[in-house]
């Protein structure tokens, strides 16, 4: 969610009235989304929506409020999006029964709206400084874009996407070249400076949307596209090794050119080929220590042979 975005709550009951009177209480502050059935709540809170809170009623027909928690907790997409019961039962154990589902909070109507509000706030505030870390989490805290644990995220989705959709999907290992050398010549002090000049460059050579980079750890970094042709991809693969090759940060220790460059490892999954993603990941890495073997500043992909740009 950006600066200027209000949060997402999305209300679930199946009485209009309900529906309109949380509505009218919460609209000023939040974005709000509705369902008057647990089925279409689900569909919502699995697409795209970024839902921060849920007020879920219990008694509704064919999918109760009690399933519809159930279903959001069990499944990882939507298992740590809060949940507040907001019904007419009233019992201790009702409230200790949806609790136990995963539930945050219980609230019994008929509620007061300053309490509503108030609680809402609360855990508002709670879930945006619990995501505000868990993004901090996911970078690296040297060059800025995403780590290795985001990467793992990131590919494990997007191989299943790849599979759903049958859909082409490209991993590209990179290694700065004779990147200790560098450091032990030029100390460890500037080579911080040239892992975040290197990040930035490749970063900002990849231009989709859902183009991906992440610190692999070291000096090496990983690569996530998708939808692409081979053409295509040999011609990003040479765009990332001019990106860096352009920043012309000096390197006299370098056994290729005297300054920075990269090699690249190249796995292609075509959508026909079947392959399990930790081979992809193995493959790609055999194929970046061939370009390392074969002279560095290159690229080596399952597709092709080995490329000098």
């Amino acid at each position: 969610m950006s600066i200027n975005e209000k949060p997402v709550i999305l209300l679930i009951d199946d009485l209009t009235t309900n529906l309109l009177l949380l509505n009218d209480l919460l609209k000023d502050d939040y974005e709000i989304k509705v369902a008057k059935n647990g089925q279409k709540a689900i569909e919502i809170a699995l697409s795209d929506a970024q839902i921060d809170l849920i007020l879920l009623d219990i008694m509704m027909p064919n999918l109760d409020g009690y399933e519809v928690c159930k279903i959001l907790k069990n499944n990882e997409q939507t298992k740590n999006i809060p949940i507040i019961f907001v019904t007419a039962k009233d019992s201790q154990e009702d409230e200790e029964y949806g609790l136990n589902l995963g539930a945050i909070d219980y609230i019994t109507k008929p509620f007061k709206k300053t309490i509503v509000k108030l609680r809402v706030r609360n855990q508002i505030e709670l879930k945006l400084k619990s995501d505000a870390l868990e993004e901090l989490s996911m970078y690296d805290g040297l060059t800025h874009i995403p780590n290795r644990r985001y990467f793992d995220e990131m590919f494990e989705r997007r191989y299943k996407e790849a599979l759903r959709q049958q859909e082409n999907l490209v991993v590209i290992m990179v290694d700065i070249d004779f990147f200790k050398l560098y450091n032990d010549n030029y100390g460890h002090g500037k080579g911080d400076e040239a892992l975040k000049k290197v990040a930035i460059a490749l970063k900002d050579t990849l231009k989709r949307p859902n183009d991906f980079i992440a610190r692999y750890g070291g000096e090496e970094f990983v690569v996530l596209l998708s939808g692409l042709t081979q053409e295509s991809i040999s011609v990003i693969a040479n765009e990332l090794l001019d990106a860096v090759r352009n920043l012309n940060i000096e390197h006299l220790y370098s056994k290729v050119q005297n300054k920075i460059t990269i090699s690249l490892g190249i796995f292609y999954k075509s959508k026909d080929l079947n392959i399990e993603k930790n081979e992809m990941l193995a493959s790609a890495d055999g194929l970046l220590y061939k370009a390392k073997e074969s002279g560095r500043d290159k690229f080596c992909s399952n597709r092709e042979a080995l490329v000098d740009a």
